[in-house]
Formats: structure tokens, sequence, C-alpha cells
């Protein structure tokens, strides 16, 4: 591992294509020769971030959200046929590129793209005639409107979190008049829980790390929110750094760390110039580096490192894997990051939200905490509301609100399903709208989408059905053949070719994805599907063919192009 981020093999091979557009085989063995890696695995990365491209891509790389509340792939093809190209090509004179990418953290503004690393939003048929504008006059990116770059935060109801900003250093002076040990029963007693979704204590998983032989210990921060839907932590992050970073610098002193990371995911980049300049500032005042509060023996800094499109990095150990250069795999585990985690020492992975919960804890006190939510789920929990709502944005809510209780105040109306969690977590119906947010009835990493009556409900979990396809990271059979199955069937159902049988299939590989997957993602992807067929199966029937079944490949059809070739049409050209 290279020890500046400046160095880290994602940040040189974005350099590269920064200024060449694309990685060509002799960049790989430079970049490989100067970062002293084997160039199997600077090409292995390569290919498997897909911000990285091996192919020339045009002056202007735009790339189109395909999340279904940041997304609107009609207005990609608008803009297309405006530029005369086809989307996932390059123009012929190199001046543009249109693709796609997975959600794009925008989901509370509106239509949404990616162009040359920058997010542009608010999309419509008008805007999209300027931007198409813009680009065949050749107009530098500096000269375009500011205000189609300019991202808001939303924040429509605060609470414990985001009521007042922390104060800087306020966590870790308490720390050292009260002690280490004092710190870390107060988050014990507050009963925090991760706020990535899986819930684990985060008092527990601080002390294994602490009690773990090792000479050295690492604090990780994981900012990489891929879950489509969820955009929380571009705000924390944007307006809430500094609580971040103090519950990173708590959590290096609680278990003696030296070395934190901010792992921010590639579609947060534009935030990287704010974050450093804060990074800086906490230098400046003593709150990073050597001796922080002008102790002896309190060193901790803190990196930053910047992903390159991998949804699968916001599982920790696939993370921790790219930190370390290579591809994003899950591990195999036990052993845990707590033990094992990078470069082989104990590790703590929080996010985003629960490193700033800890700073406010060790401040406020346990009580302070404890006071709000429900007596399995405490505290408060940060939504990212989205969808079909007056007010998408952001929503800090004690644990036990009802999902009728939030519609209500976004301003959702004729709601017909909301996704809880993002498309790995649980599509419901308005039965369970009186249901709770919380660990015990229905948890969620932040990621709350709307859809009202005019939607295409089969429609929605086709597209996470994609989303899963597309993300699989291939590390095991599974996931990777599964999720391309069930997208196959739904395919199939969605295009009005199923048939009864192709559900039982889908219930079928949905069920084997579900259980033989290696990491969360591919025990999570047939969620959509597998909710679909249990809250709305009206709509799976309605879609099917009422035949027993239809053969998945069409063999007449397929022999066209021979028929074409050979100049025949006769009968015996057809089966």
């Amino acid at each position: 591992m290279n020890p500046k981020p400046s160095e880290h093999l994602l940040h040189a091979l974005h350099a590269h294509q920064q200024q060449h557009r694309f990685v060509s085989d002799q960049a790989i063995c430079d970049i490989a020769s100067r970062l002293n890696l084997p160039r199997a695995q600077v090409e292995a990365v390569t290919e498997f971030y897909s911000f990285f491209h091996r192919n020339p891509r045009g002056r202007f790389d735009l790339l189109f959200s395909t999340c279904t509340s940041c997304g609107d792939l009609s207005l990609q093809q608008a803009l297309c046929e405006k530029l005369g190209i086809n989307a996932g090509e390059t123009r012929g004179d190199g001046l543009v590129s249109i693709g796609e990418a997975s959600c794009i953290g925008m989901c509370d503004h509106g239509a949404s793209l990616l162009i040359n690393g920058l997010p542009l939003h608010s999309l419509d048929s008008e805007r999209i005639g300027k931007i198409a504008e813009l680009i065949e006059a050749e107009t530098a990116l500096e000269a375009w409107p500011a205000e189609w770059f300019k991202i808001d935060d939303h924040i429509h109801r605060a609470d414990l979190l985001l009521q007042e900003p922390l104060e800087s250093g306020a966590a870790l002076r308490v720390v050292e008049a009260e002690g280490a040990d004092a710190a870390l029963e107060k988050i014990r007693f507050s009963d925090l829980r991760g706020r990535g979704g899986a819930g684990f204590s985060t008092a527990q998983k601080w002390q294994f790390c602490r009690e773990a032989e090792g000479e050295s210990r690492y604090v990780i921060c994981n900012a990489d929110e891929g879950e489509p839907g969820t955009f929380k932590d571009r705000v924390l992050l944007t307006s809430y750094a500094d609580a971040v970073f103090e519950g990173m610098a708590l959590c290096a002193r609680i278990i003696n760390a030296k070395q934190g990371y901010i792992y921010l995911r590639g579609e947060y980049r534009y935030l990287l110039e704010s974050l450093e300049a804060a990074l800086a500032t906490r230098r400046e005042v003593g709150l990073l580096g050597s001796s922080i509060l002008g102790i002896d023996g309190f060193d901790f800094d803190i990196a930053i490192v910047v992903g390159a499109g991998a949804y699968i990095c916001g599982e920790e150990s696939a993370l921790i894997e790219s930190l370390e250069e290579k591809c994003g795999n899950p591990r195999i585990r036990p052993p845990f990051p707590v033990t094992s985690g990078y470069m082989g020492k104990p590790t703590v992975v929080n996010n985003v939200e629960t490193l700033a919960a800890a700073a406010g804890i060790v401040i406020h006190g346990e009580r302070w905490f404890r006071g709000a939510g429900t007596w399995q789920s405490r505290g408060t929990k940060i939504l990212s509301v989205s969808g079909d709502c007056a007010k998408p944005g952001i929503y800090e809510y004690p644990f036990g609100i009802t999902i009728q209780d939030i519609l209500n105040q976004c301003g959702a109306e004729n709601t017909q399903a909301v996704q809880i969690g993002g498309p790995s977590g649980s599509l419901i119906g308005p039965s369970k709208f009186d249901h709770h947010i919380a660990f015990e009835d229905l948890a969620t990493g932040g990621s709350f989408m709307i859809f009202d009556s005019s939607r295409d409900l089969l429609e929605i979990i086709h597209n996470f059905t994609n989303f899963f396809a597309h993300e699989s990271c291939g590390f095991c059979t599974p996931c990777r053949v599964g999720t391309t199955l069930l997208k196959n069937g739904m395919d199939k159902v969605c295009s009005g070719h199923g048939t009864a049988h192709d559900l039982d299939e889908l219930k079928a590989t949905a069920a084997l994805v579900s259980r033989r997957s290696h990491c969360g993602l591919g025990v999570t992807a047939p969620n959509p599907i597998r909710d679909g067929l249990k809250h709305f199966p009206e709509l799976f029937e309605a879609r099917l063919l009422h035949q027993e079944m239809e053969p998945e490949f069409n063999l007449d059809a397929s022999l066209e192009e021979a028929r074409q070739l050979t100049h025949r049409d006769d009968a015996e050209a057809h089966l």
C-alpha cells in the first residue's frame, strides 16, 4: 500500500484518465511500475471499476443516472438524438460520450447526470436542449450556468444530529477529561447501533478492535453510500463533516489508532476539495496530526481515498480490499475486520452517520441519545426521502416513526408502495404503512423511496433487478449467474412473454441466490422480486401469457439472419 492517498492506485488511474480520457495498456504498465504493483493487479482494477475506461471517452463525458428517483432515460434518449449519438457510445469526432451510471445520490434534485464527474441535476427537456447547444459549441463547463451544479441539502426535519453543528474538538476534550474508558461506556450505554442498516453495536465493535492483537489499528469511515435512493451521507459530508471527523478521532483515541481513512464514493468526488480543506483546518488547530490537543502520544490523521463506481465497495470487506488497491471483492469472514481488517490489522469500519452520532453522544451523554427512539432502537435515524412526494430531502426522526407519518410530512399522496432501505431492503404496500422505522420492525440504512399510483411498479422491480445484475462483482457463482437469471426472468415477464412457469423459476432462483451468495449484495439482490411476488402478485399475474409456457429461446427467429444471408425463405428454411 502506498501511504500517501495521492499515490493510491485509484487516484493514479483517475489522474491519468482525466488527462488522456482513457487508460491505455501503456498507462497500465507505467502506473504499475511507478507504484511498484503487479501489472495484472493494475489491469484488473482498471477493468473492475465502472468509472475507468479502456477506450477514449468524449471531451464531454456524460453518465445518466438509471435510478428510479434521480434518473430519466427518456431524457438521455432526447439528448442522444440532439447530438446524433447512440447511448453507450462516443461520437466519431470525440466531442461527447453518453452512458449510464447507477444512482448518483441526487435523488432529492430530480433527474440528474454526471458530466466529467460533476453532478448536474433538475434535468428536463428544456435543460437537455441547452446542454446540447453548450456541448456543440464546445463551451467549457466553467462557463455553464452555475445553478445547474449547485447542490442543496434539503433538510426538512432536524433532530439530535442535524439541529446544530458540533463544536470542533468538543468530544476529544471530553475524552481527555473523563478518559477513553468512560467515553466507550457512554457509547455502550447509549445503545448506539451501526446506521448502515446491519445495526451492530458500535461500542462492541470498538471494544473488539481495541482488544485485538496488533501493532497498529485503523479507523475507516465508509462514505460509499451507493444504495439507490440514499443521499444522507452527501449532506452530512457537506454540512456536518467536522462531526464525522470528530467521531473518527474519538474512535482512534479509544482503540489507539494512528491512521484513519474516508472511503468516498466516486460520485461524490466533487466534495473532495471541501473535505480536504476541513481536514487541513483541523490540523492547523491541533485536532489532527501529532500530539492532538497537546497530548503526547495522541497522534492521528485522516486521508481520503475516492472510489471509482463500484456499489459492492459499500460492503466493508470489499471496501478494505479497494483501500488496499485491489478489486473490491468481498472477503470470506471470519476473520472480521475488527481483528484482521485493513492490511491485516484490527480495523473499525463505521458509516458516516454512526461516527457523527458517536461524537454527539460523548459530548451530550448517553441519556441525550437514549431518550429518543424505541427500547431496541435508540436515538434518531436520518432518512433520504425521494420519489413521488412534494418535499423530497433529508428527514431526521426518532426511531419508531411510522411510514404513514413520514408520507404525511413529506407530502406524498396516492402512494402505491414504499421501498425501505433501497433495493436491498423491503418493498411494502399500504397494508404496512402503520409499521415503524426501527431495527425490530423495518430497518433501513436511510433510503426511503416513494412510488405513487401513477408508477408501473413492475418496471420499478425490473429496474432494481437490473441494478443488482449490473453491480454484482462476479466473485461468487450464485450471485454472478443468479442475478443475471433474475434479470432475464424479469425481462421476459415485463415484455409480456412470461408464464406461470416463469414465476416459479423466478421464485426458485431468488431463493437460491439469497441462500447461497457470498456477501450481502447477493443475499439481498432478490428482495425486490420476492417482495413484489409476496405483496403485489397481481402485478405479475396481469402481465403473464395465459399458456403453460413459452420457450426462453426462439430458434426459428434466431435463424432469420442466416435466411437473409442465404436468400432463402422457403418452408425448409423454417423449423
